[in-house]
């Protein structure tokens, strides 16, 4: 078949996955032991009360679940999305998904970027000089960053930079980081120009190192096995023993071919990335929609979580998409399997 054919396959097949996870999440916020009704009342409001009545009837809990579950889905479907009931009380969920999703959006494409341009280029560099210095010490730091948990090294790097040191006698006091300009949320209305863009960046960038070091450290240590084991391949052999230059060995062959266990690493941190943005924002107090999915899931409204978890599914799915676009360009057999 061909790529166009194998990818519209993997399309078709991510909607089973998109109606399951939805269908979960609805059954385990309107179904599950918590009352989403009554997370709307005040303490010491006592259910079955008038209030509690006009709670059920704005959430639509006053029909069958199996029309509640039919008319929740085709809202979502049809991108619907009402509005929040405590978090931003009566402000359309459309317009706060579109406010807040281009921040983690930025924050996640940073996270990815940092660790790809980092990682993968370390992790290749000690594949191709392995049992040296250079092997020994890269291994060691992909280690080390992969063992550091997010949110510490989140609190870390504030306590760091946001504060004066003095050491070997030399005051630091003139060199203190505001902590205003490592915290907060960039702003993404002004991208487009060349002082927005460098100042969105900003914001997000001490961020985007914390939520892509995990990453760093794992593609480093992948990157390093992919091309240890292509360079002991029977093809790189016979193309050297062709006279084949060993740059073009390098770049055309070892390179390209150890990419191919990378895709799949590098989008599954990309899932892991998503998670992470709602405790990485939240300490970097970044409005993204990590820490709108934080907010409401502290606040109760589980209406808004709902929502939310749609849009991670959808994400989530649309990397996955991703990851086999990848796999067609790296490897041109990927689809072309019974041709």
């Amino acid at each position: 078949m061909s790529r166009l054919t194998y990818l519209g396959k993997r399309l078709l097949m991510s909607l089973p996955v998109i109606w399951l996870g939805t269908t979960m999440t609805w059954f385990i916020i309107f179904m599950g032991p918590i009352d989403p009704a009554a997370r709307l009342l005040s303490e010491g409001q006592v259910r079955n009360s008038a209030e509690y009545t006009a709670a059920q009837q704005q959430l639509g809990l006053d029909q069958p679940p199996l029309q509640h579950y039919v008319e929740w889905m085709g809202n979502l479907l049809t991108f619907d999305l009402g509005q929040t009931w405590l978090l931003y009380q009566g402000s359309n969920v459309n317009a706060l998904i579109l406010d807040f999703l281009p921040r983690t959006l930025w924050l996640g494409f940073w996270s990815v970027l940092i660790a790809i341009c980092i990682g993968v280029p370390l992790g290749f560099y000690a594949g191709m000089n392995s049992n040296t210095g250079a092997d020994y010490a890269a291994s060691l730091g992909g280690i080390v960053w992969r063992a550091m948990p997010n949110f510490w090294l989140a609190i870390m790097l504030l306590a760091v930079l946001g504060s004066s040191a003095a050491i070997i006698g030399i005051d630091y006091q003139n060199f203190i980081i505001p902590l205003d300009s490592l915290t907060g949320s960039p702003d993404m209305s002004q991208i487009g120009t060349v002082d927005g863009f460098l100042a969105a960046t900003k914001k997000v960038l001490p961020a985007a190192i914390v939520l892509g070091s995990a990453s760093m450290g794992n593609e480093m240590r992948i990157g390093r096995t992919a091309v240890l084991e292509v360079r002991n391949e029977d093809y790189i052999d016979f193309a050297r023993a062709q006279g084949v230059s060993d740059r073009l060995i390098v770049w055309k062959h070892i390179l390209r071919n150890a990419l191919v266990p990378l895709v799949p690493i590098i989008t599954s941190e990309a899932f892991l990335l998503i998670g992470g943005s709602v405790l990485v924002e939240t300490v970097f107090s970044i409005n993204g929609i990590g820490w709108l999915f934080y907010q409401a899931a502290i606040q109760g409204d589980l209406p808004l979580v709902g929502t939310l978890m749609y849009i991670f599914i959808l994400m989530i799915v649309g990397i996955n998409l991703i990851q086999d676009i990848l796999y067609t360009i790296i490897d041109p057999r990927v689809g072309l399997e019974g041709n």
